[in-house]
């Protein structure tokens, strides 16, 4: 069996779930303040956000840390010298950019739940291309290997 591929594969799964989570929560945000004054419909939006945050987003960026870690560990750990190569640095400054925005969606989702404002359905329109750009400059370095030859 060929464990790199198994976990790469398991990797993957895990930040496609993980990015959909980034995604959609900015989108319910901004349907959740376009109806802040009708509590009926704020309400659902209330249990969809904890649902997404709390059982995909968060067993997701678990699940790919922990396949991610063990592909740094099966392709690195005879050569530890080659983890300062350009394209794994710029994978792993995007996987710490990745979790602080998903931290940062958190203490936004607990300030809506207290009735705070997060801010306006503009910002959100804006904070919603974050992860996207993220993963592109992330899938292409690792794709690319920038830095490694």
């Amino acid at each position: 069996m060929n464990w790199y591929d198994l976990v790469r594969g398991l990797h993957i799964l895990a930040v496609i779930a993980w990015m959909a989570g980034l995604l959609y929560l900015p989108r319910l945000f901004i349907y959740h303040i376009k109806n802040a004054d009708t509590p009926a419909v704020t309400s659902v939006f209330n249990v969809m956000e904890r649902n997404l945050l709390r059982l995909i987003m968060n067993p997701a960026m678990i699940a790919a840390y922990v396949f991610g870690l063990t592909l740094i560990w099966l392709r690195f750990h005879e050569h530890w010298a080659s983890l300062l190569s350009t394209w794994i640095l710029v994978k792993l400054a995007g996987v710490a950019l990745l979790t602080g925005y998903h931290h940062f969606l958190a203490v936004r989702f607990k300030k809506l739940q207290r009735g705070e404002p997060i801010g306006t359905e503009s910002f959100w329109r804006k904070m919603n291309e974050v992860p996207f750009v993220l993963a592109i400059i992330m899938v292409l370095s690792v794709t690319l290997e920038y830095g490694s030859r």
